[in-house]
């Protein structure tokens, strides 16, 4: 369904243009539909994912798929189990950004596993309110895969501020120098949020960094070539 028509949800504004190049940039040719609602993020750092953030994410996929989805992507991991919820209630493939990033994580930190020693995943987020959910999910994961890993997870003190406030690079610096305390110790690292990607950009480390933006295009376009012509 190369002309198929995608549906992506942000909390992040600028994440539209960021999925919309990565989308084009796997050849799909179909329209694009981009919501974005900063106040669902607000509102899960605030009071977590209750019922107001779950049927707020719900309205939002309804309405993407009532205006004729295909597929839908949510590309705010804070809100993934929200998502899950969703995906239950409406009749077209509605995916999760970091579900495709957690497969491959421990799928690599497995391969990494050294005798009695488990493979190693580190989670970095800049949010409080996503290592829940993330952490969660490979955790699942793991269980799923009854594979030999650990997983860890950790707050990168001083991003989220530095992004609000504008400072983009301080941002990306604070989250670059925990890349790499992180990869010091772990098989592979793992950015809980789309929005940290850039900052993983240009490292030369010896273990894999996972990003959720890549993984959730190529994803959402898969889930759009399986469904009947």
């Amino acid at each position: 369904m190369t002309g198929a028509r995608l549906g992506l949800l942000h909390t992040v504004p600028a994440l539209a243009v960021t999925f919309d190049d990565l989308l084009k940039r796997t050849g799909h040719g179909g329209p694009i539909v981009h919501v974005v609602d900063a106040g669902l993020l607000a509102a899960a750092v605030d009071h977590g994912v209750d019922d107001e953030v779950r049927a707020e994410v719900l309205r939002h996929v309804r309405h993407l798929a009532d205006d004729g989805a295909d597929a839908i992507l949510v590309t705010c991991s804070s809100i993934g189990e929200a998502v899950e919820e969703a995906a239950r209630r409406v009749d077209v493939p509605v995916l999760r950004v970091d579900a495709t990033m957690a497969e491959e994580a421990v799928a690599l930190a497995a391969d990494r596993a050294q005798g009695d020693r488990s493979g190693r995943i580190a989670v970095l987020a800049t949010l409080a309110a996503t290592l829940g959910p993330t952490g969660r999910l490979l955790e699942s994961r793991v269980r799923e895969a009854s594979s030999p890993v650990e997983v860890t997870a950790r707050v990168v003190g001083g991003a989220a501020a530095a992004r609000a406030s504008g400072d983009q690079a301080g941002h990306d610096r604070l989250v670059a120098d925990a890349i790499a305390e992180a990869a010091s110790s772990a098989d592979v690292v793992v950015l809980a949020q789309a929005s940290m990607a850039a900052a993983a950009a240009g490292l030369d480390l010896d273990v894999p960094v996972l990003t959720s933006p890549e993984g959730g295009a190529a994803a959402l376009v898969a889930a759009v070539t399986r469904l009947p012509s």
